[in-house]
């Protein structure tokens, strides 16, 4: 090209990147994996931002030798085309969250994800005490085996660090044990000061080889994890499977939710004390025994409170 025609082209260019608008309004676009300048500036300009000629030649004669990463990002009004790239090659894509709460069963986690319209693709449910509750940040048209697999990913950390730390007083021979304790721990007190006390009294009874009696373990095969939504059946109390843990002695098969690093904690490092026994005293907590008789006490007082309160008969 003759060196005029060529200074010619250049000034042109320039004119027009400078003189090209920016965008008339906020919006978030998606760049989908693998996406080349000129898909990315066809999507910019479907989405009336700026023009996709304009945008290629940005990348083109004035910006960096930088990829664009893919993801959903936030486009401002007023940002021009060289704005727009150095915002795609950054990749400062927009943050979602999904928040998996402590002692979400893995069905309930599989629900979530799949009602979470942004992401896509399909996903078995995830094994049951391999997520770790947490708040996962994701993007638009990220794929739901990717957020599971950080979640996963999570736990084997968080594990894999209480594990080290493990205290000789723990009942748990591996992880499957420790994970499955803790579900219980879980699922069995919302109160932070007492899950390393009923950890001691799980602990305590494995090692005397006493019925956990953990009303969860009820639960879980009737429902995988969710709220029962009703009392316990006679008929399911006894019923012999490989959770429930009023027909069976030890821990059952595997875990009953997905427990928080407080209860994987509490599992590995159990309160050292003396109790077997303990009731529910109706505001979250529990009362603690070390004999039957001192149980049974507790749980008439217990009992005796409910009927003043007019909660039972």
């Amino acid at each position: 090209m003759h060196p005029f025609r060529w200074l010619t082209t250049m000034v042109a260019i320039f004119f027009l990147a400078a003189c090209s608008p920016g965008a008339p309004k906020d919006a978030d676009v998606v760049i989908p994996q693998g996406a080349s300048i000129a898909k990315a500036g066809q999507i910019l300009e479907e989405a009336g931002l700026v023009s996709a000629s304009s945008f290629r030649n940005e990348a083109r004669f004035f910006g960096s030798d930088d990829p664009i990463k893919p993801g959903e990002y936030r486009i401002e009004k007023g940002m021009d085309a060289g704005d727009i790239l150095d915002l795609l090659q950054s990749g400062k894509t927009i943050q979602r969250l999904v928040m998996i709460p402590e002692g979400m069963p893995s069905i309930m986690v599989w629900e979530r994800l799949m009602a979470e319209k942004r992401l896509k693709g399909t996903i078995p449910v995830p094994a049951e005490g391999s997520i770790l509750p947490d708040s996962y940040a994701f993007t638009t048209g990220e794929s739901r085996s990717a957020v599971v697999a950080r979640m996963q990913a999570a736990m084997d950390r968080a594990f894999a660090e209480l594990w080290a730390k493990r205290s000789p007083r723990s009942a748990a021979k591996d992880r499957n044990e420790a994970i499955t304790l803790a579900s219980i721990i879980e699922k069995e007190t919302g109160v932070a000061a007492e899950r390393r006390t009923v950890a001691g009294v799980y602990t305590n009874r494995l090692g005397v080889g006493m019925r956990l009696q953990a009303d969860p373990t009820i639960i879980y095969p009737i429902t995988r994890g969710k709220p029962l939504g009703r009392r316990i059946l006679r008929s399911e109390i006894q019923a012999v499977n490989g959770y429930n843990t009023y027909s069976m002695a030890g821990l059952p098969k595997g875990p009953i939710t997905n427990p928080g690093k407080a209860s994987i904690a509490a599992a590995l490092d159990p309160e050292a004390n003396d109790y077997l026994f303990f009731v529910a005293k109706g505001d979250g907590g529990h009362i603690f025994a070390r004999t039957l008789s001192e149980h049974n006490a507790n749980v008439q007082k217990w009992y005796a409170l409910r009927r003043e309160r007019g909660e039972m008969e």
